[in-house]
């Protein structure tokens, strides 16, 4: 296995994972935004009034492409394991 493999590799891990944890932590950054500007204007200083919007907001982003982050993976991971063969050579 030739380091350039192994850095191939490890850039397709990291692209899939960044596109897989981009919406939900978009979704996250969003409703935290929208909070923190009702805090603001209303001068409610609560913490626990971010967590459950955004708990809420990051599960609907789950449900909504779920199966789209688990196409993704699933591809990810059948072609690294045919692979395999390949990369013993």
């Amino acid at each position: 296995m030739s380091p350039d493999l192994v850095i191939d590799i490890s850039q397709q891990a990291l692209k899939v994972t960044i596109l897989l944890s981009a919406p939900m932590l978009m979704a996250a950054l969003l409703v935290g935004l929208l909070v923190g500007v009702f805090q603001a204007a209303t001068q409610i200083n609560e913490n626990t009034l971010s967590f459950i919007p955004k708990l809420f907001a990051m599960v609907a982003v789950l449900f909504a492409i779920g199966p789209w982050m688990l196409s993704t993976i699933m591809t990810f991971t059948r072609d690294l394991i045919s692979s395999i063969p390949n990369m013993l050579v």
